[in-house]
C-alpha cells in the first residue's frame, strides 16, 4: 500500500492515470485492493475502469476535472490502444471548418465506449488502426481530417492548407504514410506533391 501511495503521490493532481503505472509494485490483486481503498477514502477518484485521478480542487470553482483528451489518452493507455482527436475537431484545428463539435469525441483503436466526467460526456469511437497510424503528432491530425472529409472533399486546396499548417517535416511524415491510406487519398497527396515539386 505504501509503495502504491508513493507512486500515486508522484503523479500531479488532476492528471488521469491507469493502473499500468504500478507495474512491478505488487500483484494485480493487491494493487486493485489498494486502489479501491484509496477511492473509498476519497484520495482517488475512478474515472473509468482502470483509470483514476487524484482529485484537484480550486477555491473558486471547486473540483477541477481533467481535460477530456487527457482522460481519453489514459483510458486508451490502460489497454494499450491508440487515441487521437476526432476528424471534425482535426478539421477545425486546421481552419477548414468553424463548426465546434458538440461533444468530446475521440478516435481509438480500442473498443468504443461512453464516459461521464461530471457534466462532461466523453465518447471513444473505435476506428481501424491505419486511421491512427500517426496518432499523437500533427501529421496524425491531418490524417484524421482527411479520413473525415472523405473522397471528393479532399481537394488540392485542402491539401495545400494542411501542408502550410503542418510545416515541411510533418507534411513529409503524412506523405510517407501512404500505405495506411485508401487509394483516393494517397493519389490526391501524390498529385499535390508532383505539382509542387514541378512548380
Amino acid at each position: 500500500m505504501a509503495k502504491i501511495r508513493n507512486r500515486i503521490n508522484e503523479i500531479p493532481q488532476g492528471e488521469p492515470f491507469s493502473g499500468s503505472v504500478f507495474a512491478g509494485v505488487g500483484t494485480r490483486a493487491a494493487m486493485d485492493q489498494s486502489l479501491s481503498r484509496l477511492v473509498k477514502a476519497a484520495e482517488l477518484e475512478r474515472l473509468a475502469p482502470g483509470v483514476f485521478v487524484r482529485p484537484k480542487s480550486n477555491p473558486y470553482v471547486g473540483k477541477v476535472m481533467p481535460s477530456a483528451h487527457a482522460v481519453a489518452e489514459a483510458v486508451a493507455n490502460s489497454i494499450g490502444a491508440k487515441v487521437d482527436v476526432h476528424g471534425a475537431e482535426a478539421l477545425r484545428r486546421f481552419g477548414l471548418t468553424t463548426q465546434m463539435p458538440t461533444q468530446a469525441v475521440f478516435y481509438t483503436t480500442g473498443p468504443s465506449r461512453h464516459l461521464k466526467l461530471g457534466q462532461m460526456a466523453v465518447m471513444l469511437q473505435h476506428v481501424a488502426a491505419r486511421k491512427l497510424a500517426l496518432a499523437g503528432r500533427p501529421a496524425g491530425l491531418a490524417l484524421s481530417a482527411l479520413w473525415y472529409l472523405g473522397r471528393g472533399a479532399v481537394t488540392p486546396e485542402v491539401i495545400a492548407t494542411i501542408a502550410q499548417k503542418l510545416g515541411p517535416d510533418e507534411f513529409l511524415a503524412l506523405c510517407a504514410a501512404k500505405t495506411h491510406m485508401p487509394a483516393w487519398m494517397a493519389d490526391t497527396l501524390f498529385r499535390y506533391e508532383q505539382s509542387t515539386s514541378h512548380g
